[in-house]
């Protein structure tokens, strides 16, 4: 697994169900990432990430278990690039509490995603969720990685993790790799289907504004039959048409086909026509991931060997790197 090739790192926190936002967005190009001729992937469930929130326990194992088993579905191969679950890797806690100490708590409290949780959890803002981007930044450094595929919300933490393996660096000579941020080819930003202005998120209380990846098909159809759009009625991208371009981005990334294409598909035809194409092409392009997932779901013995086959894997690799910290911190072996 170490040799001259590049890393890729990247995790997803199991906090709920996931939605085409998050696999048109990151998870569809993890496959293609895994691909790629000239670098090693390691994907991660980030389930310590998770528990800056409340969670019950039973429902808790369950969404691990969920998230690790989507990962697999969408065509992640546990036998070329080590999938496994963060807690079961001891290495991200044990650095994580070494950067702490090579992390400025101003740099901290400076984090956008700190005080917008801050706020969304006003009863419960624990040091965890403050020391969140330094568990982050001991993720990506623990396996000397090269890049990190990053959204929007994320490159704050990022740079927050250049600045510590920097920082150390500066300290005790050549010991992290300095992440860069990897920009897929293809990546769509997923809207809400009922605000085409704000993100596509789970959270959002109405249940017509988000699809999940293990939707069943009618469902689907049924949302993307009742997004929002406008009154122009012409299937187009263009300025004030939120709703329309946000659909189209979508559109694309199922079929493939570019807006160009798409606007020449559907010239003279009605919006009724385009959100029942959408609803249908996106249904059809999860259907084979639904599908695996349920079949894994069934054989939870064959997932336990991959996650624990992915956790000796990462664990070697980043106990090499750990060792190394703590040699030059000044620990006794």
């Amino acid at each position: 697994m170490i040799n001259d090739r590049k890393i890729i790192f990247s995790a997803i926190q199991p906090s709920g169900q996931l939605t085409i936002g998050n696999y048109f967005g990151a998870l569809k190009n993890w496959k293609m990432m895994q691909d790629t001729e000239d670098a090693d992937c390691i994907f991660a469930v980030a389930d310590l990430h998770a528990i800056t929130v409340r969670q019950t326990p039973a429902e808790f194992r369950q969404r691990i278990l969920q998230t690790y088993a989507i990962l697999l579905s969408i065509g992640i191969d546990p036998k070329k690039s080590p999938c496994f679950i963060q807690s079961h890797v001891k290495e991200h806690s044990e650095l994580a509490w070494m950067l702490n100490c090579y992390t400025q708590f101003g740099e901290l409290g400076r984090m956008t995603q700190f005080k917008e949780k801050s706020q969304t959890h006003a009863d419960n803002v624990n040091a965890g969720l403050f020391t969140y981007p330094t568990l982050m930044a001991a993720d990506i450094l623990l396996y000397q990685t090269d890049f990190v595929p990053v959204g929007a919300d994320q490159k704050q933490h990022l740079e927050l993790s250049r600045t510590i393996a920097e920082r150390f660096n500066g300290i005790y000579g050549d010991v992290f790799t300095v992440p860069e941020p990897y920009i897929p080819k293809l990546c769509a930003r997923v809207m809400s289907l009922q605000d085409p202005t704000k993100k596509m998120s789970k959270s959002d209380a109405n249940v017509n504004s988000w699809v999940a990846m293990l939707d069943k098909p009618e469902d689907i159809v049924r949302k993307f039959k009742r997004a929002v759009t406008d009154s122009d009625m012409k299937v187009c991208v263009g300025e004030g048409k939120d709703g329309i371009n946000n659909l189209i981005s979508i559109y694309s990334a199922a079929t493939g086909l570019t807006a160009e294409q798409i606007e020449r598909d559907f010239e003279g035809k009605g919006y009724g026509d385009f959100k029942l194409a959408v609803g249908e092409a996106v249904a059809e392009s999860l259907r084979p991931i639904r599908e695996k997932f349920d079949d894994l779901m069934k054989n939870k013995d064959y997932l336990e060997s991959c996650y624990k086959a992915g956790a000796e894997t990462a664990s070697r690799i980043a106990f090499r790197t750990v060792s190394k910290v703590s040699k030059k911190i000044g620990f006794i072996k």
